[in-house]
């Protein structure tokens, strides 16, 4: 007699032929004569969800890539549903989706005919005897000269083309070049062909693998190993609009508190409380700018989360509120072990109301991390996720902790890597496996951690890092990329992976600066400060086991060095936060990789070191020893070197000369760049004047600066001013306007602007109609430039 499982689980099966079709509103259902289906939901005119059932029908629809549950969908303003003798045909403002009535295959087309996705094989699936899931897959079709991007923290070259990966969260301590899986799970890839772009997003948390043309060099494909073939195509036609198309769809973040933009140093670990003290005072006894100190596992009561170790912090509310008025915020690490022990209350609150997780056949699911044999919650509770929350009332609260950082939330264990396969969650309702949850799981604790810092810092806002999140996770956290290694390879991987994730949808991140495992020397470390500068979240973080990691740690001339790319940062604020607020309403990354910036030029394409930060800053790294400056590509454009003020035309590599005191740093011609006085940390000084570099562009560029304070919820009810710069440039003359936005007044009454790039002797100047008097300023780089002071409310400058 034939086992029928077992025959089953060697084949492959396709879906069967068309045998109804239908409009339901504003989706399409398609049945095959086998009992697989299809639905095409049209969520945007530029989104498009693909959903394939196998013999079993759909299951609930439930994802926690989407704030509901389900995406937000617009009613297309077009929308037609055709039937032709072979395929139906689904037509929007800007897409065209044909259903093959064989076997369910589609091709997506934009309104011009250009195919932009179409299947091979298409959707398959095989029965896994094992589990008893159906692993589902999707194969496409390679046109020559295609570019794959994003993915999020894979640590490989920007262009993921000839490469297969894995998502499946993992605590990978010293990852290299290659490593993969990593802790983030972000499903979501970006595909470049004939200069037109559109991504895909696989929503499916289980163990989820994509091959980028790496077995057949004409075939792309993703499967996974349960759940349904869930995906959406998102198309451009920009990368830019990619990005911003998916970001919108998965929900972006609010804006943090400026000061979480500032600098960080950490280090596992900072203890007692007189080494807390002392590094404190190191930064300001150096005036070395910082915001944040943060404090690792040995602040805890035998690592037992939110405790207190009675020796090493004895009164922490006294050291945070000291700490504080000294302008220090402290960040708290929390873990997802629960030590089991029945002297500590967290442990026998969850216990008594059923919160942690439990293996298959119903016991507590029990794993050895930092304190000992733990029990672990179910955040994909909700009663749990309040109940978890509710737990930050005494670190932010009463003492005072601004900030919570989570780790080992992949989620990691000691030897075994990770849960097993059985333990149960409840899954908001649609209870399932590990092998489901596992991908989502660190996602949700950040969730119910910045539920519980947001409810208890308010009216301030939270500020919550995360090492693992899944799809949508820039809802709840910022992040670092991991584990990583005081070398000039991971120098290298810091820059790429900050721009994988960027263009994944989670903008908030950094890496370790000078690396976690062992200890750069004094030129990688100021490099990587220099890199840091620039990156959204700004953080040096050290393994206690390899020396100390201060700024001031290498000796006084690397400490010099490092103190001014972080006053640089602190200047730059203003920048930072506008690009923030940019990423926060409009979707688009505050990282974009070279091609971002020009998809036309195909010299972008394999270029990785060049970063565009925001609309109007090109940066790129030096990421070997010894160099005195490197060769860069510079995208279409005119362009100022930041240091010279030399101008440079772009679609052209060039050579920026880059002494350790120095990384290459270009802005775009007609920017408007703002910076505020340097500060030792965000709140120091009353802001009473900015200063607004205005870069001379032949021709016409807008800029933007938008300001709320920086701190609370005003700004959701309209306190909020934004500023739009409109720069307009001629041979003999050069005009700045603004207009405002909002009802929020700043502390600022004055700009001083600087003038950059003039090609003429200015001689006249006037604000809205009124003779203006100039004078020279000396920069932090050595220039010499005209200036203006002006009030705050112009309308017009005119320089001639």
């Amino acid at each position: 007699m034939v086992n029928d499982l077992a025959a089953k689980a060697r084949q492959e099966f396709f879906p069967g032929k068309i045998v109804a079709g239908q409009q339901e509103s504003h989706d399409f259902v398609f049945l095959c004569d086998n009992g697989a289906q299809l639905r095409v939901e049209v969520i945007t005119d530029k989104v498009l969800r693909f959903r394939y059932a196998t013999e079993t029908g759909f299951g609930p629809d439930f994802s926690y890539a989407f704030p509901g549950g389900v995406p937000a969908r617009t009613v297309p303003e077009f929308l037609e549903f055709r039937e032709r003798p072979d395929h139906y045909r689904i037509t929007t403002d800007r897409l065209i989706c044909t259903v093959s009535k064989d076997g369910l295959k589609t091709r997506v087309l934009d309104r011009s005919g250009n195919t932009l996705l179409q299947d091979e094989k298409g959707f398959h699936w095989e029965y896994d005897y094992d589990s008893g899931n159906d692993i589902v897959k999707m194969s496409k079709g390679v046109q020559g000269g295609v570019c794959y991007y994003g993915l999020g923290d894979k640590p490989d070259n920007m262009n993921l083309r000839g490469k297969r990966f894995t998502n499946w969260g993992s605590d990978t301590y010293g990852y290299v070049k290659g490593t993969d899986p990593l802790y983030k799970n972000i499903p979501f890839y970006l595909e470049l062909q004939q200069r037109i772009a559109h991504g895909v997003f696989f929503d499916n948390s289980f163990k989820a693998s994509f091959d980028f043309a790496a077995e057949r060099a004409d075939v792309t494909s993703f499967w996974a190993q349960g759940g349904e073939m869930n995906y959406y195509f998102i198309y451009g036609p920009s990368l830019l609009e990619v990005t911003q198309e998916y970001t919108r769809l998965t929900s972006p973040p609010e804006l943090p508190p400026l000061w979480a933009l500032g600098y960080h140093q950490c280090k596992w670990s900072y203890f007692p409380e007189s080494n807390v003290k002392e590094i404190a005072k190191g930064f300001r006894d150096r005036q070395i700018p910082c915001d944040a100190l943060y404090l690792d596992i040995d602040y805890m009561d035998g690592y037992r989360c939110f405790t207190w170790s009675p020796t090493h912090f004895p009164e922490p509310k006294r050291m945070v509120q000291e700490l504080a008025q000294d302008g220090f915020k402290t960040i708290v690490i929390i873990d997802p072990g629960i030590k089991i022990d029945p002297n500590y209350r967290v442990f026998t609150e969850g216990l008594e109301k059923d919160y942690f997780c439990r293996r298959g056949d119903g016991p507590l699911m029990k794993g050895s991390v930092w304190p000992g044999l733990c029990n672990f919650p179910d955040y994909t509770r909700p009663d749990v996720r309040d109940w978890w929350a509710g737990l930050f009332k005494e670190l932010i609260e009463d003492i005072g902790v601004k900030g919570v950082w989570n780790d080992m939330n992949e989620p990691a264990v000691f030897e075994k890597g990770t849960f097993p396969d059985d333990v149960r969650f409840g899954y908001d309702g649609h209870p399932t496996s590990h092998r489901k949850a596992h991908n989502i799981y660190g996602m949700q604790m950040a969730r119910a951690t910045n539920e519980g810092v947001k409810r208890f810092a308010y009216p301030n806002r939270p500020f919550t890092i995360t090492r693992s999140t899944y799809a949508g996770g820039q809802r709840y956290s910022s992040g670092w990329t991991g584990d990583n290694i005081a070398s000039w390879e991971h120098l290298w991987l810091a820059n790429i992976q900050c721009q994988r994730l960027s263009i994944s949808g989670f903008s908030f991140v950094g890496s370790d600066i000078g690396g976690f495992i062992d200890t750069p020397d004094a030129e990688l470390y100021v490099r990587w400060v220099a890199l840091g500068a620039f990156h959204p979240f700004f953080r040096t973080h050290s393994s206690g086991d390899h020396g100390d990691q201060e700024p001031w740690s290498f000796g006084e001339p690397a400490a010099e060095l490092a103190k001014r790319f972080i006053e640089l940062r602190y200047q730059l604020l203003p920048y930072m936060y506008t690009t923030f607020w940019q990423y926060t309403t409009q979707g688009t990354p505050m990282l974009r990789p070279l091609t971002f910036l020009d998809q036309t030029d195909t010299e972008t394409y394999l270029r990785m070191a060049e970063f565009g930060l925001g609309d109007h800053l090109l940066v790129c790294p030096i990421t070997q020893a010894g160099a005195d400056g490197r060769w860069m590509y510079l995208p279409r454009g005119d362009w100022f070197y930041y240091w010279t003020d030399e101008a440079r035309t772009g679609a052209a590599e060039v050579w920026a000369a880059a002494g350790l005191d120095r990384i290459p740093l270009f802005v775009r011609a007609g920017a408007v760049i703002p910076m505020y006085p340097v500060q030792q940390y965000v709140g120091e000084k009353v802001i009473d004047e900015v200063t607004l570099h205005v870069y001379f562009k032949a021709g016409q560029e807008s800029s933007v600066l938008y300001d709320d304070g920086g701190e609370g919820y005003g700004y959701q009810s309209g306190q909020q001013t934004t500023r739009r710069f409109t720069v307009t440039g001629t041979e003999k003359g050069l005009l700045l306007q603004q207009a405002i936005e909002g009802d929020y007044h700043p502390s600022f009454q004055r700009y001083r602007v600087v003038l950059h790039g003039l090609p003429f002797a200015a001689t006249a100047y006037s604000t809205d109609g009124q003779p203006a008097e100039a004078l020279e300023v000396t920069l932090e780089t050595g220039l010499t430039l005209p200036a203006i002071d002006i009030s705050a409310t112009f309308t017009e400058l005119v320089v001639g």
